[in-house]
């Protein structure tokens, strides 16, 4: 999250919208951020639970009928979602909404089977996310930090498309999983400007960014050799230990503390997607596809949410949250189930795999349990548990 939002989620809007500009009352805002960010979490736990019948497990209910839209649900649908409510906050502009309100809508489509529909609203909302990130470039007075997160997208809408087209899943995935990759390092790549990194390290980073893509332009995430791709995760992942702040903040304590061990994780999980890309012998693997997905949006992308989510929820729609060193826990239970994940692709052990769905889905309950009963048993008009985690990451 930029510090422009955490500063408004704090103190306030910096710069008042003029009186020409009719803004929705603070309170019905929030209820506005919390049904779009509903709406994300309905798409998780339905994508969630279609993961079951990919990992040969039976399934009651409506669910099967999504089975197909499971990485729709799960990049699109829930990491789209709440990348756009997110980045909404920190334009704090009126229209910025217009994004979320498209992602959430490609939710509620997907839930209708209305594919056509869904995926037109998720490509407004990518189009709608690189237009704003440009538009946020007076700000950042940086083309690198508005043009990373406009170029990630522009890969979720590119995706959306082959998606739309009926591509081969994994030419869609791979514009996804780059623009999940790009949008999180664009954000520590703009928190890391506090730690003032050498001008090498930001060309290097440029750098990636252009290897990334070239690699899923190749189609590598599928059709191995994947050199450029695997090279440009693992470059990632290393670059994002090296100069975030993560590296620094581990050594304190508390919240700030479990925030960064959560990022430092999720840059470990990058680097082995990165290495499993690289590794030509294992292309032979029946499920090398689906482990190097799932170290991507499990490992490293998860890691991130469940390192953010004490930091964003609490200015998204104004509920504070508590951390308790109980988060280690189900932080732990994700990291053990990725691990087993990928273990069983490689070796085969189906039976692995599907417990470690089960796993996975045990992490995440936990996770929302502990901090719905931490924050439960909070003070009355305690206000400062969501400042702890101003400057965590």
């Amino acid at each position: 999250m930029s510090s422009r939002s955490r500063a408004d989620a704090v103190h306030g809007p910096q710069n008042p919208t003029p009186h020409a500009v009719i803004v929705p009352r603070p309170s019905a805002l929030r209820m506005v951020r919390f049904f779009l960010l509903g709406c994300g979490v309905v798409a998780f736990a339905v994508g969630l639970w279609t993961g079951f019948a990919r990992l040969g497990v039976g399934l009651t209910g409506a669910a099967p009928q999504f089975v197909e839209f499971h990485g729709a649900l799960m990049i699109c649908g829930f990491f789209g979602t709440l990348i756009s409510v997110e980045r909404a906050v920190a334009f704090n502009r009126p229209f910025a909404y217009l994004i979320p309100v498209c992602a959430a809508t490609g939710v509620l489509a997907l839930l209708a089977k209305a594919t056509p529909f869904a995926g037109a609203a998720f490509l407004m909302a990518s189009l709608g996310l690189a237009a704003a990130s440009l538009w946020n470039m007076r700000r950042l007075r940086s083309v690198l930090l508005a043009g990373t997160p406009s170029i990630a997208a522009l890969c979720w809408g590119f995706g959306t498309l082959l998606w739309l087209a009926n591509r081969p899943a994994a030419e869609s995935a791979g514009w996804w999983l780059a623009f999940l990759v790009l949008t999180v390092a664009a954000e520590r790549l703009e928190l890391s400007r506090v730690a003032a990194p050498p001008p090498i390290a930001r060309a290097f980073f440029v750098a990636i960014v252009i290897v990334i893509l070239t690699g899923v332009a190749r189609g590598e995430l599928d059709r191995p050799p994947s050199p450029f791709l695997g090279a440009g995760l693992l470059a990632c992942g290393a670059w994002l230990v090296i100069y975030d702040l993560a590296r620094r903040t581990v050594r304190l304590s508390g919240q700030i503390r479990f925030t960064a061990a959560c990022m430092l994780l999720g840059y470990g999980w990058l680097i082995i997607a990165g290495l499993e890309l690289l590794a030509g012998p294992l292309h032979l693997t029946v499920f090398w596809y689906d482990a190097t997905v799932h170290a991507v949006t499990l490992g490293f992308v998860l890691s991130m949410v469940f390192g953010h989510t004490l930091i964003i929820f609490p200015s998204v729609i104004g509920l504070k949250l508590r951390y308790s060193p109980v988060l280690y826990l189900p932080l732990l239970l994700l990291q053990i189930s990725v691990a087993m994940r990928i273990a069983a692709d490689f070796s085969g052990w189906t039976e692995l795999r599907s417990l470690s769905g089960f796993l996975t889905v045990v992490a995440v309950a936990l996770f929302a349990v502990t901090i719905a009963s931490v924050s439960g048993r909070a003070p009355a008009g305690d206000g400062t548990s969501h400042l702890k985690g101003v400057g965590a990451d």
